[in-house]
């Protein structure tokens, strides 16, 4: 099973985002290195505003001019983007079928954020494949700094 690291500081940081939009869905960038392994180490989260243009409470998109922004800063270091992160208001923290049909990227990682009646609960880690239409899970290593 694939691994994900996360510090305890991030975490936290992505679980505020997402009890501060409920009953919206929050999302955000994750960003850091894949090792040689696999494991990815996010070393960074970089929140955004939910751009989407559909029911903000069951689906999200990050805003292009954070993403590109992100980009641009992590150009020619051995950072970038590894995945993002989005809430699931009283859902739980499992891909949902919209998910997986925005899953263009199958090298992200995407961490979900349960959120029930406004307090973060739960964080899961997933790939998606929007080809086999399938989520695989990760496993979550959260850590007191990174």
């Amino acid at each position: 099973m694939a691994l994900i690291a996360i510090p305890t500081d991030l975490l936290d940081t992505i679980k505020a985002h997402a009890e501060a939009t409920y009953p919206k869905e929050c999302c955000g960038l994750l960003v850091g290195v894949t090792a040689p392994d696999g494991m990815v180490h996010v070393q960074r989260v970089v929140p955004s505003p939910n751009t989407t243009q559909k029911n903000q409470k069951d689906s999200f998109e990050v805003d292009a001019k954070v993403r590109f922004d992100v980009m641009r800063s992590h150009e020619n270091t051995d950072q970038d983007i590894v995945g993002h992160y989005h809430s699931h208001p009283d859902h739980p923290a499992k891909p949902s079928k919209t998910d997986i049909d925005m899953a263009f990227e199958p090298e992200f990682v995407w961490m979900i954020v349960a959120v029930d009646q406004g307090l973060a609960t739960d964080v899961k880690a997933w790939r998606l494949d929007l080809e086999n239409r399938s989520s695989t899970p990760l496993t979550l290593l959260v850590s007191q700094a990174e």
